[in-house]
């Protein structure tokens, strides 16, 4: 079974860190119904939907995607590179430790899990303004028990490495090329982004099917062309604050 780790977002993600992007306004019960809709499609998908306490006063909790990284063997905690974001990991650990043994990124170590990308026993890890080398290491370290790599690719042009690549099919990767060199992914599948719409990367693919933002219309009709089943999300008032498709999850499975 596969079972998909989500919070509810908090009343005060208009504060939420933004780094690429000017700060508009979101409509915070638009966000929730729109946050609501892709809780369903992950449970129409299959998964176990278990939501975690909600972090009122956490402006950027709801993307709990960087909290952690969980494999099958083992979940390692991040620790996120904006320390306003650090508080988050607690209950994330407290809910992981119940399917998991538990390993922790320290300091001096910084590590966002938007900056990894596994492709099966390959993990490309972005070194970014929130994932640094000595978090990258320390997550080499631990996961090469259990037969991984870690591949670090540089990332300037984006938050996460995540914005700029994801995977789409088993070892086929959606990119935005202008934001990552392509050739660090090595010997994968490549499918280009709509070169009209650049943050389009990011696709979260679950059991064959691919939840993806309907504000990429372009990128979407080629995906489908060749054959991906795309479920398309609304994610407007999310993608203002930075977030995206994988963001708002951990997935991963179960007994």
């Amino acid at each position: 079974m596969l079972t998909a780790l989500t919070r509810e977002a908090s009343a005060t993600i208009g504060n939420c860190e933004l780094t690429f992007l000017p700060r508009v306004k979101i409509d915070t019960d638009l966000l929730l119904q729109q946050h609501h809709q892709y809780q369903s499609v992950l449970s129409s998908l299959g998964c176990k939907v278990v939501t975690a306490p909600s972090e009122p006063t956490l402006a950027d909790s709801v993307f709990i995607e960087d909290t952690a990284i969980v494999l099958d063997e083992i979940a390692v905690l991040c620790r996120p590179g904006i320390e306003s974001r650090r508080p988050e990991i607690a209950s994330i650990a407290t809910i992981l430790q119940e399917y998991r043994t538990i390993a922790s990124i320290q300091p001096p170590g910084t590590l966002d899990g938007g900056d990894l990308l596994r492709v099966g026993k390959v993990i490309y890890a972005g070194r970014s303004t929130r994932s640094n080398q000595s978090g990258i290491e320390q997550l080499s370290s631990i996961v090469s028990d259990y037969g991984y790599s870690v591949k670090p690719i540089e990332v300037s042009k984006c938050l996460h490495l995540k914005s700029a690549v994801t995977e789409v099919a088993p070892g086929t990767l959606l990119i935005n090329s202008d934001w990552i060199n392509r050739t660090a992914l090595g010997d994968v599948d490549l499918i280009d982004v709509d070169r009209e719409e650049a943050h389009a990367a990011n696709a979260l693919l679950v059991e064959q099917r691919v939840i993806y933002p309907s504000s990429f219309p372009q990128t979407m009709e080629k995906l489908v062309a060749l054959g991906i089943y795309v479920i398309p999300v609304d994610m407007s008032e999310l993608q203002k604050a930075e977030g995206a498709a994988t963001c708002c999850s951990l997935i991963f499975t179960t007994p």
